[in-house]
């Protein structure tokens, strides 16, 4: 299957800018560079419209060992991997990176979605694992998630969203200075809302990151647990930080930032 008719399409760059003589504009930020690896095209023009429209620049090809060769070469923020590919295997694909001390992160997109594939995706070095068929908005956010975890980070102790505080070293959470009992799942479903604050979160999401992939998601052990927290931090007295996005799952933020998401 050919590849340069997409990766011509598929690639969004720096665009050009109109600059009046004398007058300096300030940089902009670089655009993540993220090589999609899919030998669908289909699936492939599907991914790169997405995640252009994400503001992220897109390279294709649809060749596992094209893939590889242009992941080890080139400088990208993040890899999108199909599982099944011609000329070499997305398992293989991953696996070689890693020996190769590539540490770009890999979002691992596959039909295969029983348990031991999911697993075996991960032990050989993808960083994330989506099964198809897949919610564009969901790819995109996993993209997004994993971009975030590549930036530097400092050594934070603290996260806060409003008068909302997670203490990490403590493991203590407070609300307006007071603190919350929580329990240890609702600490850890707090601490992923708070480190995604600002961006919905989906309950897959939330399932593989809390739980583990082994976790049962027809269960409405989220709904649960949503609803508990919800009692401990958003009081009477206190504006709501926990929100639902209808059809696509929670988003931890104040009301102004979810009135363009929530319906």
């Amino acid at each position: 299957m050919p590849t340069a008719p997409l990766g011509a399409v598929g690639f969004c760059g720096d665009r050009e800018r109109s600059v009046s003589p004398g007058l300096e504009l300030p940089d902009l930020p670089a655009m993540p560079r993220v090589l999609v690896i899919e030998d669908d095209e289909t699936t492939a023009r599907e991914i790169v419209a997405e995640l252009s429209v994400h503001g992220m620049a897109t390279e294709w090809v649809a060749n596992g060992r094209e893939g590889l060769e242009r992941a080890r070469l080139g400088d990208y923020d993040l890899i999108t991997l199909d599982r099944m590919l011609p000329g070499m295997d997305g398992i293989d694909v991953v696996a070689e990176l890693r020996r190769a001390q590539v540490d770009t992160p890999v979002l691992m997109i596959s039909a295969l979605s029983d348990v031991d594939e999911r697993v075996r995706g991960l032990r050989a070095g993808g960083d994330d694992y989506l099964t198809k068929p897949f919610a564009p908005d969901e790819m995109a956010a996993r993209a997004e998630v994993l971009l975030r975890r590549r930036q530097p980070q400092t050594a934070v102790q603290r996260l806060r969203v409003a008068n909302l505080e997670l203490d990490l070293v403590s493991h203590v959470a407070y609300r307006d200075g007071q603190p919350l009992t929580l329990l240890p799942t609702e600490y850890r479903l707090l601490e992923f809302l708070m480190r995604n604050s600002g961006q919905v979160v989906t309950r897959t999401m939330i399932f593989e990151t809390v739980w583990g992939f082994h976790f049962d998601p027809g269960t409405n052990v989220i709904d649960v647990h949503i609803g508990r927290l919800r009692r401990k931090i958003d009081s009477a007295a206190q504006p709501p930080l926990i929100h639902t996005v209808r059809g696509t799952g929670y988003m931890l933020a104040t009301a102004q930032e979810t009135a363009a998401v929530t319906p």
